[in-house]
C-alpha cells in the first residue's frame, strides 16, 4: 500500500518535488534564468528522484548546485560517463549526488537525477542558464520556458535509448510554478505580452528601460509560458564587450575578453519593393496524429491540422506565377502531390488545393528525415532558388539527425520551420531554420499562424543575400577571432549575431568597427558598427557562456559530420571546452556529490518519477506513463500512432465550423491574381448577384470589376489581417496593371457605393 501523503502522481505515487521558482533576467536580448527546483521526501524510505524535462535547445546550462540544510554543494562539469559513474558509485555508499545531463539525441531535454534523499530530508536545486531571445517578425523579443515535454516520436529502427518520462495531463501536475522576470535595456520597454496570464507590468524607472512582470497566481501547466517583449526603437545595432574571467588564463576563451555584436542590415527600399517572382517552394506538412491536437484549449476545434490546411490555401494564393512548387506530407510514411516540383499555374494550383483539402492528421508518428532526403534527392530548378517550409508539432527523438541533414544541404536552399502548438521542440524548429539559413516561426496560445507563415514568405521572396563577409578594423594590438559559424542568410530587419574572441591589450578608450559586406540583387552593400572596447559592468560572464555554448554547437555538428577518423578528436575538444566554461553539452554532464554525509544512507532506494505535463487531450493511461524521450537506459517506445489511440472514434467537427469569409474570399481568387464576377464572389460581399451586375460600370470586363470589389472588400473590412492577404492583393493589382483597364476610378467608385467603404484607389495599388 503506497503511503499517499503530500502530492502524487496519476499512478498514486508521492511527488518529491513539490515546487518550481523561476527567475528571468533580461539584458537587452540575453536572458539569464535561475530556477529553484525545491524537493521534500515525505515517505519513510530513501529517494532517488529522476526529472526528464524541457528547456530552450540553445540554451548555454551554467550553473548546477544542491542545498541540503545548511549545506550548499555545486556541480562540476565532467565528462559524461565519468559524471554518471561517480553518481553510481554515490548512491551505492550510501552519499548523497546529483546529475544533470543533456539528452544525446536533443538538446532541448534535460535530465535531473536527485539521489539518496532520506526519509523527512528536503533539497533545493539551483539550475541557471543563459539563452539568446529570438526576434519576431514583429520585433518582438521571444523568451519561453518549456513547461510541457510531449512524447518524442522515436523513429523505427533507430537506436536512440530511452529512459521512461512519466507524463500526465497538464490538470494533473502535482507541483507549484512561480515565474517573474526582471526587463533592463539601453531602451524604453515599450510592451510586455504573453500566452499566459502576467500580473501588471511595473516599470522600475521614470525612462522605463526597466521592468518587472510575474506570472499570474494558478498557471495551468497547459502551456509553455512564453513572453515577448518589445523595445521602442528595437532595431538599433549593439555591441557588448566583456572582460575575461580573472581566474581563467590569458589566451583562452573564458581568460580573453569576448564581444558579442548585434547587427540589424537594412536594405534600400528601392531593392526590397520588388519581391523575386521566382523560386521552388517546397512545403512539406506534419500529418502525425497529434496534428489532431487543438493549437490551444480556448478553442479546442481549431486543430493544427485545420490552420495547417487554411495556410497552406493563402500561400498557394500568393505565390508568384512563374515560380515551382511541391507539397510533401509526412507521418510514419510520406507523400508527395507530385513526382517533382511543377510550374505554378491554375490547373496546378487547383490540383494541389483538392489534395489540401483531403489531408488530415492520420499518417501515425513523425518520421520526418524520409520526406527531407527526399525532397534534397530532387535537382533543383535551373535559376529557381530552393525555399523549403516545415509544419510540425515538432515532436521527433531524433532531432539531431534531421538538423544535421538540413546543414549538408544548406548550400541548395533555405529552410522556415514552424513549430505547431504547445511542446514543440525548440532545438528542432530553431535548428531546421539556423541551419538552412532561413527563419523559424512558434505558432502557441491564441496565435494564428496565417499571418506568421506569411510574413515567413515575404522573407523568402527577398532578394538572396549572397557574398556576406565581416571584417574587423581593431587598434594595432588588438585582434578578434571570430567565435560564431559564418552568417550564412541575412533578410530585412533580422539580427545577426557575432561572438568574438579579443585578444591583446588596448586603452579603455579605444574603439572598435566591423563592417558586413554583401552582395543584394547584384548591388554591393555594407552595414557597419563602430563600438567601445570598454568591457560592461555586472555582465556575470553571459557573453562569454553564449559564445562557449555557440562553439560546443558547432564542434558537435562537426563531431556527428566526421563520426570515424576525427570524432575522437572533436570529441575531445568539446569536453575540454565545456569543462573549461563550464557550460553543458551532449558529452559532458554536471554532477555534485555530498562527501560530508555524517552517516552511509540506509536502505535501498526508491525511484521516483516526476511527471511532466504534455499537451493535449485525455490519453490512454498506458500511453501516458511510457511517454519517451530520448535517453540512456533503453526502454520501449510509445509511438505517436499509440499516444493517439483515444482520438480514433472522434469524429471531425471542421464540417460543422464555418469557414472565415476571409478564407472564403482567398479561395475563390485565381493563380494569375484575379476574381471571377460570380455568385460565388458575391455572397462572400454579402450581396446578390443582380446588386453586383447592376452596379458593374457598362465598359468594363467583368473579371476587372470582380478583382476591384475583392480589393476593396479586403481593404475596407479585414484591414486588421493585412498581412495575411497583403501578398495576394499584390498579385491582384499587378494583374490589373498588365489589363489595361480604362474606367479604374469608376469602377472604385461603384464598389465602394456598393460594399459601403470609402477606399481609395491608390490604397489598392492601382
Amino acid at each position: 500500500m503506497v503511503n499517499c501523503c503530500g502530492l502524487i502522481t496519476a499512478q498514486k505515487e508521492p511527488v518529491p518535488l513539490q515546487s518550481i521558482d523561476v527567475r528571468v533576467e533580461v539584458r537587452d536580448h540575453v536572458a539569464t534564468v535561475v530556477s529553484t527546483l525545491n524537493y521534500e521526501n515525505k515517505e519513510d524510505k530513501p529517494l532517488e528522484a529522476v526529472f526528464v524535462f524541457p528547456l530552450p535547445g540553445d540554451a548555454a546550462v551554467c550553473h548546477f548546485s544542491a542545498e541540503i540544510g545548511q549545506k550548499h554543494i555545486v556541480a562540476e562539469v565532467k565528462e559524461k560517463q565519468q559524471a554518471r559513474e561517480e553518481y553510481d558509485e554515490a548512491l551505492s555508499s550510501g552519499q548523497q549526488a546529483f546529475l544533470l545531463e543533456e539528452s544525446a539525441e536533443s538538446p532541448d531535454i534535460f535530465s535531473l537525477s536527485v539521489g539518496s534523499l532520506p526519509p523527512g530530508e528536503s533539497a533545493s536545486i539551483r539550475l541557471e542558464y543563459v539563452t539568446e531571445l529570438a526576434v519576431q517578425a514583429d520585433d518582438g523579443l521571444r523568451f519561453c520556458l518549456p513547461a510541457v515535454l510531449n512524447p518524442r516520436y522515436q523513429p523505427q529502427g533507430s537506436e536512440g535509448p530511452s529512459v521512461q518520462v512519466s507524463s500526465v495531463p497538464a490538470s494533473q501536475v502535482p507541483y507549484s510554478l512561480s515565474f517573474s522576470v526582471q526587463v533592463s535595456s539601453p531602451r524604453p520597454v515599450s510592451k510586455v505580452e504573453s500566452s499566459s496570464s502576467l500580473e501588471p507590468l511595473q516599470y522600475l524607472n521614470t525612462d522605463q528601460t526597466q521592468a518587472s512582470v510575474k506570472l499570474a497566481a494558478g498557471h495551468k501547466f497547459d502551456r509553455d509560458v512564453e513572453v515577448l517583449i518589445y523595445y521602442k526603437d528595437a532595431h538599433q545595432p549593439t555591441a557588448v564587450v566583456e572582460a575575461g574571467q580573472t581566474s581563467a588564463k590569458t589566451g583562452t576563451l573564458m581568460g580573453d575578453p569576448v564581444v558579442m555584436l548585434s547587427l540589424y542590415p537594412e536594405f534600400p527600399q528601392s531593392v526590397m519593393s520588388s519581391l523575386a517572382s521566382c523560386g521552388e517552394f517546397v512545403f512539406l506538412i506534419d500529418r502525425s496524429g497529434s496534428m489532431e491536437c487543438p493549437i490551444n484549449n480556448s478553442n479546442p476545434q481549431e486543430t493544427r491540422i485545420c490552420s495547417a490546411r487554411d495556410t497552406l490555401l493563402l500561400l498557394l494564393k500568393s505565390l508568384p506565377m512563374g515560380c515551382y512548387f511541391n507539397i510533401y506530407s509526412f507521418g510514419s510514411s510520406f507523400e508527395h502531390i507530385f513526382p517533382a516540383s511543377v510550374e505554378y499555374s491554375e490547373k496546378t494550383m487547383e490540383e494541389a488545393l483538392k489534395k489540401v483539402e483531403g489531408m488530415s492528421a492520420n499518417l501515425g508518428g513523425t518520421e520526418i528525415l524520409q520526406p527531407l532526403e527526399h525532397i534534397y534527392s530532387q535537382p533543383c530548378v535551373p535559376n529557381q532558388p530552393r525555399q523549403l517550409f516545415v509544419f510540425t508539432d515538432g515532436e521527433v527523438g531524433n532531432t539531431k539527425d534531421v538538423i544535421d541533414l538540413v546543414k549538408k544541404n544548406a548550400g541548395s536552399h533555405r529552410c522556415f520551420s514552424f513549430g505547431i502548438g504547445e511542446g514543440a521542440s525548440s532545438a528542432l524548429i530553431s535548428g531546421l531554420a539556423k541551419e538552412g539559413g532561413g527563419h523559424s516561426q512558434f505558432i502557441t496560445g491564441t496565435d494564428r499562424m496565417q499571418p506568421k507563415v506569411m510574413q515567413s514568405l515575404k522573407y523568402a521572396l527577398q532578394p538572396a543575400v549572397q557574398d556576406i563577409s565581416v571584417t574587423w578594423d581593431l587598434p594595432k594590438k588588438v585582434s578578434a577571432t571570430v567565435l560564431s559559424p559564418p552568417i550564412t542568410a541575412i533578410f530585412q530587419g533580422q539580427r545577426s549575431l557575432i561572438y568574438a574572441q579579443l585578444t591583446g591589450q588596448s586603452s579603455e578608450a579605444a574603439e572598435g568597427t566591423v563592417m558586413v559586406k554583401y552582395t543584394l540583387a547584384g548591388h554591393p552593400s555594407q552595414n557597419q558598427l563602430h563600438f567601445s572596447l570598454k568591457p560592461a559592468e555586472d555582465t556575470g560572464l553571459t557573453v562569454h557562456k553564449l559564445a562557449a555554448r555557440s562553439v560546443i554547437q558547432s564542434l558537435e555538428l562537426e563531431e556527428r559530420a566526421h563520426r570515424g577518423q576525427q570524432h575522437d578528436e572533436v570529441k575531445k575538444k568539446v569536453v575540454e571546452l565545456s569543462v573549461h566554461s563550464g557550460v553543458s553539452s551532449s558529452f559532458t554532464a554536471f554532477i555534485a556529490v555530498n562527501k560530508d554525509n555524517s552517516e552511509p544512507i540506509q536502505g535501498p532506494l526508491v525511484r521516483r518519477n516526476i511527471p511532466t505535463p504534455f499537451y493535449g487531450r485525455a490519453v490512454p493511461m498506458m500511453a501516458m506513463c511510457c511517454a519517451p524521450a530520448p535517453f540512456a537506459d533503453c526502454l520501449p517506445i510509445t509511438h505517436d500512432v499509440q499516444f493517439l489511440t483515444s482520438y480514433a472514434d472522434e469524429e471531425p467537427e471542421a464540417a460543422e465550423i464555418q469557414r472565415d469569409p476571409l478564407l472564403q474570399l482567398v479561395s475563390l481568387q485565381k493563380a494569375s491574381g484575379c476574381w471571377l464576377l460570380d455568385a460565388h464572389l458575391a455572397a462572400v460581399l454579402g450581396k446578390s448577384s443582380e446588386e453586383v451586375e447592376k452596379s458593374k460600370p457598362a465598359a468594363v470586363k467583368e473579371e476587372v470589376y470582380a478583382t476591384i470589389l475583392a480589393l476593396i472588400w479586403l481593404h475596407g473590412f479585414k484591414l486588421d489581417a493585412k498581412e495575411e492577404w497583403e501578398l495576394l492583393s499584390v498579385k491582384a493589382a499587378s494583374w490589373l496593371h498588365a489589363q489595361n483597364a480604362p474606367c479604374v476610378s469608376e469602377c472604385v467608385e461603384a464598389g465602394n457605393a456598393l460594399l459601403g467603404c470609402s477606399v481609395k484607389k491608390e490604397a489598392l495599388g492601382l
